[in-house]
């Protein structure tokens, strides 16, 4: 299919696929797939973890927040808890004075207070493996299920979408939502359509990868992007190289 392409500000090119079938959507998304996969072959989560306590507790405090700057914190973290009865029990002051750095620690340390007293009060001390369970957690929404269930559990229930994955999502067309549409449950819906479910947390991850470091925000790095040939956005945006 060939796209009619314009230079428009950065950030408001418009991926033109109105005409593009759900077929002709999908053997594109194969294709970029297929690309991620020789790109990022090992991509996975950044996020530093040893078990899935963990993992759902770095995820709670990666919210606003950097995979970088968590990993600088968890080390300490659970050097003091080890164990979901560790942090119910401890003093909410003391988890906030160690994860202060990564923003919201008021109620990001309630949060991993709360999903911790429920693990040990309704699930014996571990980290559910059941979307409809660990979705009970205090401060575990889609986002850090699909992870921890993805990565941790090797169950791929779902697309984990976030800031990266939505932006990267619309501007290859991979996603019916507006380009300014936070609605993540719905980018994650379309996703689904589109990607083979064994492919499902891989490809999350690799699209975060691809765009922290060549679909970026402010200046997408189209004349490096592997994709550019099943983008429709690509050097449409008017700052699209870093000179």
């Amino acid at each position: 299919m060939a796209w009619k392409k314009k230079a428009t500000g950065a950030g408001k090119a418009l991926p033109p696929l109105a005409d593009e079938s759900l077929e002709e959507k999908k053997r594109r998304a194969a294709k970029i797939l297929s690309t991620l996969k020789k790109l990022y072959p090992d991509a996975t989560c950044s996020l530093l973890w040893s078990d899935p306590l963990a993992l759902v507790i770095a995820t709670i405090l990666s919210a606003q927040c950097t995979d970088e700057r968590v990993n600088m914190v968890t080390p300490t973290l659970f050097a003091k808890y080890k164990t979901a009865a560790d942090f119910a029990k401890a003093p909410l002051v003391d988890i906030e004075a160690i994860i202060k750095s990564t923003g919201f620690y008021h109620n990001k340390a309630k949060n991993i207070q709360g999903a911790c007293r429920k693990i040990v009060e309704e699930f014996g001390g571990k980290v559910p493996d059941t979307m409809e369970q660990i979705l009970t957690l205090p401060g575990v929404a889609r986002k850090t299920a699909n992870v921890v269930l993805g990565t941790a559990y090797g169950m791929n229930e779902g697309v984990v979408v976030d800031t990266h994955v939505g932006r990267v999502a619309w501007r290859l067309g991979l996603t019916w939502t507006g380009r300014d549409t936070k609605d993540a449950i719905r980018i994650e819906q379309d996703l689904m359509q589109l990607i083979p479910r064994k492919d499902w947390t891989f490809f999350a991850h690799a699209l975060v990868l691809h765009g922290r470091y060549i679909c970026v925000a402010r200046k997408p790095r189209c004349g490096e992007c592997k994709l550019a040939p099943h983008c429709p956005s690509a050097f449409s945006f008017d700052n699209a190289s870093d000179d």
